[in-house]
């Protein structure tokens, strides 16, 4: 059994990013797409080989995994071995601390999925035990990743698929974050399950916790002094928050239900929380300045 490099299969390096192996992978995956190429052997096959290498390099566990096996592997070669002696089931028995084998991926999620004999060795029974230890096991099949923007991951949304020859409408539910993955039956390639793997886009105004979210507005030093309104902007549209008198800068306001829908409840919403910025005046008319020099000669 030969040894796959993962890291050249994608074309990134060793110390690569999460980012960075996922871009490469977008752009692979685009490339050699079996719609993109149909009857083309190779690009079926290498569309394979960039989901499998995908699948661990996107997986904190899976990758530490496959880089003691990369060192274990390097050494051997350095020292002269050569590839087809590397004893893989001794390496992984050494991991797993018993004799066993690793397990058959393919019947371990029902069939359908196609793995390289690589990784089942590697990987198999980690899997499964895995599995058989969590209340959802991975997912095997094939991974496509999808961008939405930040106002479709809030009210939910939907893609046009053209896969095997037709064309399919997927529901992309509201509360969706980064690396959600939706799953499309028998949508990928030999009728395999298709997984699109979300990224949401920044939106710029709101940094996201959960469904929680977090967002700045900017109020003149007048209106946190005497109490006031400050108009902020929300994922559905704007509303008005009352600002009492002397209140403080940088002070966090919160808005219930104000915030991204629960995945598994969108009528369930998280909240929005304001942070409220100060705004200096750069000019002043005269009868303002006299107005502040007497104000701040009363003492507190």
């Amino acid at each position: 059994m030969d040894y796959k490099d993962y890291y050249k299969i994608l074309g990134v390096d060793r110390k690569a990013s999460a980012d960075d192996i996922r871009s490469a992978y977008r752009k692979l995956a685009m490339k050699y797409h079996p719609d993109k190429n149909p009857g083309d052997k190779k690009s079926e096959d290498k569309f394979k080989d960039i989901n499998e290498a995908y699948q661990v390099l996107s997986d904190e566990q899976k990758r530490a995994r496959y880089d003691q096996l990369g060192s274990a592997y390097s050494n051997f070669r350095t020292s002269g071995g050569r590839p087809g002696d590397f004893r893989w089931d001794e390496w992984f028995q050494q991991q797993q601390g018993s004799g066993q084998r690793g397990g058959n991926v393919d019947d371990m999620f029902g069939g359908g999925a196609t793995f390289s004999d690589f990784f089942r060795t590697i990987f198999g029974e980690a899997v499964r035990s895995s599995a058989r230890g969590q209340a959802q096991q991975q997912e095997p099949g094939y991974q496509q990743e999808v961008s939405i923007s930040f106002q479709e991951a809030y009210q939910g949304t939907t893609r046009q698929l053209q896969t095997n020859g037709r064309k399919l409408q997927v529901r992309i539910p509201a509360g969706v974050k980064t690396g959600s993955k939706v799953r499309v039956a028998g949508a990928g390639p030999e009728r395999t399950d298709l997984y699109l793997v979300i990224h949401v886009e920044d939106e710029g105004r709101f940094e996201r916790d959960g469904s929680d979210l977090t967002t700045t507005s900017t109020v003149s030093v007048f209106t946190l002094i005497l109490g006031g309104e400050a108009e902020v902007g929300t994922p559905n549209g704007k509303v008005k928050l009352n600002i009492p008198a002397g209140t403080q800068p940088d002070q966090v306001f919160r808005l219930a239900g104000r915030g991204m829908p629960h995945l598994k409840s969108p009528s369930t919403k998280g909240d929005l929380f304001v942070k409220l910025k100060v705004q200096i005046p750069k000019y002043l008319s005269s009868k303002q300045i006299e107005l502040i020099e007497e104000a701040s000669r009363i003492k507190f």
